[in-house]
């Protein structure tokens, strides 16, 4: 057995707990706990007798948001301490200010419920906490130590009494590791209960984090518009003209002329800059999956993919923009993949709406490939699980060796 906490260690046998780090690293906990409690009560009595002498003044007025910030960075030392003796990390369940400023900061920590349980830890450790922890360190290192040094600073021991006081001391110490061990694995069992983050506090941190993905998404696909809409109506209205314009030189010039070659050379160059823009535009973000829907834009993509690629994709109307932008970036990125790297000679995209409510969109690139597929090979696969699970997808890959390789994307889209 693999222990992962202090508690767990003390199940080992004798021998094998001895010889692990975790006598140590409890001695080590409980030490650094002394050291804490004793800045707590120091930074406790000195905020409260500023509170007390200048309680009519300011500086008294900031002496109970002095003492929350107290319990605050005890409570940010605490959990870092906990890895000692418990190697699963104790999270910070703070959120962080909507505003920049100490302001908006002390308004944020004194709504939130675990600023006071903070506080509370705060005052228990410093009132009884560190005075266990000091009585226990205290007694490990004295009690053997009065027994080791008893021979050599008290005269009056009698000789034959020596060596069993040597040997009593020794013993002393591997019996010593299991109160030491219990009361270090109790320790931080109380403060992982209560400075951990709660079940609503981390239900509503991952609320959260899932609107801030879904803004940044958002924002990705507005900047991504804009860079298409910038691309289209300035970049490509230029080469257009300048390929006019070269087309015109180039009737004026005769062909076998010098300037005629060089004019035909930069006309067919022109030409060629405005196919490889226009295919990035459409990479960017199609025109048609904005005007027409998903459907179309995957017929678009497949009329124009080197393989001969049957689409089914019936769906009921539009969906939301960000579960068809997901979705056309996946049968985009798994043709170019099934095109690159698969050997196959056909594909099919097809899927549709499922789900009781009809919200959740699927996709499906199935290709007749030699298969062996490995989303570690850096062909892409881990991109496109990652634009999915933006939008709160999944992506499921099937590709044995041999083949048929199935790309397969779940979309929320109710």
């Amino acid at each position: 057995m693999v222990a992962r906490t202090a508690l767990e260690a003390l199940t080992l046998p004798p021998l094998r707990l001895l010889r692990s780090p975790w006598p140590w690293r409890s001695l080590a906990y409980l030490g650094s706990g002394v050291l804490l409690g004793l800045a707590s009560v120091l930074a406790l009595i000195t905020l409260g007798t500023l509170g007390v002498v200048l309680l009519i003044g300011v500086v008294g007025l900031l002496a109970l948001p002095g003492m929350v910030w107290v319990g605050i960075v005890v409570a940010r030392f605490e959990r870092r301490r906990l890895r000692l003796v418990d190697t699963e990390p104790a999270y910070d369940p703070h959120r962080r200010p909507g505003r920049p400023g100490w302001r908006a900061w002390l308004s944020t920590r004194t709504r939130e419920a675990a600023t006071w349980r903070e506080f509370g830890y705060l005052l228990v450790s410093a009132l009884a906490l560190w005075w266990i922890d000091l009585l226990l360190v205290s007694a490990v290192l004295y009690v053997p130590l009065m027994f080791m040094s008893a021979p050599f600073v008290d005269s009056d021991l009698p000789i034959y009494l020596t060596v069993p006081s040597l040997l009593g001391g020794i013993g002393i110490l591997p019996l010593a590791t299991y109160p030491i061990m219990a009361w270090a694995g109790t320790r931080a069992a109380i403060a992982r209960a209560v400075l951990s983050p709660r079940d609503t506090e981390l239900t509503a941190r991952l609320v959260e984090v899932s609107r801030s993905r879904a803004r940044l998404v958002d924002a990705f696909e507005l900047e991504r518009r804009r860079i298409e809409r910038d691309l289209h109506d300035g970049a490509q209205q230029r080469l257009v003209a300048l390929s006019m314009t070269l087309g015109l030189a180039r009737l004026d010039l005769p062909v076998d002329s010098p300037a005629g070659q060089q004019v035909a050379r930069a006309h067919e160059q022109a030409k060629e800059a405005l196919a490889e823009l226009r295919e990035l535009i459409r990479g960017v973000h199609p025109q048609v999956l904005s005007d027409r829907g998903l459907p179309a834009a995957v017929e678009d993509v497949a009329g124009r993919s080197p393989l001969p690629v049957d689409v089914d994709l019936p769906l009921p109307g539009r969906l939301p923009a960000a579960a068809e932008q997901a979705a056309y970036f996946v049968v985009t990125e798994a043709l170019a993949n099934v095109a690159k790297h698969s050997g196959a000679t056909r594909a099919r995209v097809g899927g549709g709406v499922t789900g009781v409510a009809g919200d959740w969109l699927v996709v499906e690139v199935r290709d007749d490939g030699v298969g062996g597929a490995d989303p570690a090979a850096g062909s892409g696969l881990t991109g496109l699980a990652d634009r999915v699970a933006a939008v709160d997808g999944r992506l499921l890959l099937s590709s044995p060796a041999g083949g048929p390789t199935v790309v397969r994307a779940e979309i929320p889209c109710g």
